[in-house]
């Protein structure tokens, strides 16, 4: 039997959100900027471990792609309804985004009590190793409490693309 599991992408205009959905789900990348426009659904089968040890579990993830301009924040906890789990993106190039990770977190919890949290700091191919390190432990330290977990990740490459939301669709099974 497949189960579905609702999950939501947030974070500001441009961190690359729909990119990172595209590299997921078509295993592709365009580096042409499109903004989303209120919310792209994307869809994509999995096998994901269960969480007592048995035998894989077949999901769909249902992934709710929403628009990143802050005049749609009021509208936004409508789309984030029924989501098992949300990944937070921000872009390691623009620092204002890192430190608006806290406002989406408080925007998911107020429709998700329990629902599990990433974190994607994206665009890795365009900051040097170290300091992508540093901001990683940085935002794992000051949410450490909030998120399971903060990958560093690139669209262009693929970097932790994978293992992102495989580990976050796991969460939801729990």
């Amino acid at each position: 039997m497949t189960i579905s599991r609702k999950i939501t992408m947030v974070g500001d205009f441009s961190v690359g959100k729909t990119s990172l959905i595209r590299r997921y789900v078509e295993g592709k990348f365009d580096d042409r900027y499109l903004s989303t426009v209120g919310v792209k659904i994307s869809r994509r089968s999995l096998e994901v471990a269960a969480p007592d040890g048995g035998d894989p579990q077949a999901m769909q993830l249902i992934v709710w792609d929403l628009e990143g301009q802050t005049k749609f924040k009021a509208i936004a906890p409508s789309y984030l309804q029924g989501s098992k789990g949300t990944i937070i993106v921000a872009d390691l190039s623009r620092p204002e985004t890192i430190e608006n990770i806290e406002g989406h977190i408080a925007l998911y919890r107020s429709v998700s009590k329990d629902g599990a949290i990433s974190v994607a700091l994206n665009k890795a191919d365009l900051v040097e190793a170290g300091r992508s390190q540093m901001l990683l432990g940085e935002v794992r330290d000051r949410h450490k409490d909030e998120i399971l977990h903060a990958y560093t990740t690139s669209a262009k490459s693929g970097a932790n693309v994978e293992s992102l939301f495989l580990e976050l669709a796991a969460a939801t099974l729990a």
